[in-house]
């Protein structure tokens, strides 16, 4: 740390962390990780709006491609999963609305892979929740 504040330590050892998430992706090359590089280095752009610091962030994946039929893709770091909820909070320290407001997400983007949340509503349909029956069914029958 001789040169180096510990403000910039940090933030290198962010930008390293993103950058190396990033890569662990196979749909990405040389090229994109440069450029996600240098554009975590640059910061905001000038005449930006001054916010906190952990408002400002660029995207690890692009919004379009941050979701596909089976995983959700961590903005922030890269990274798929079936849910994000745990992984936000564990990893990155975020709860869902910080998560959402760090990336300027509306309130309806899901945080699931679509293809999980309908196996788990199919799952609630079979087993009958949501349904109430306000006939006796048998078995309260035999109890009485």
């Amino acid at each position: 740390m001789s040169n180096y504040s510990m403000k910039n330590v940090l933030n290198e050892d962010a930008i390293a962390t993103i950058a190396a998430g990033f890569a662990s992706r196979t749909d990405v090359s040389i090229d994109d990780i440069i450029t996600l590089v240098a554009r975590l280095q640059a910061g905001p752009a000038e005449g930006a709006k001054t916010l906190p610091s952990k408002m400002l962030a660029i995207p690890a994946v692009p919004a379009e491609q941050a979701m596909t039929q089976d995983t959700i893709y961590c903005l922030c770091c890269g990274k798929g999963f079936k849910m994000l909820k745990r992984h936000i909070g564990a990893e990155h320290g975020l709860s869902e609305e910080e998560y959402r407001v760090m990336f300027n997400l509306n309130a309806d983007v899901p945080l699931v892979a679509p293809s999980y949340s309908k196996r788990k509503a199919d799952y609630a349909k079979q087993s009958g929740l949501g349904t109430y029956s306000r006939e006796t069914s048998d078995k309260n029958a035999e109890i009485n």
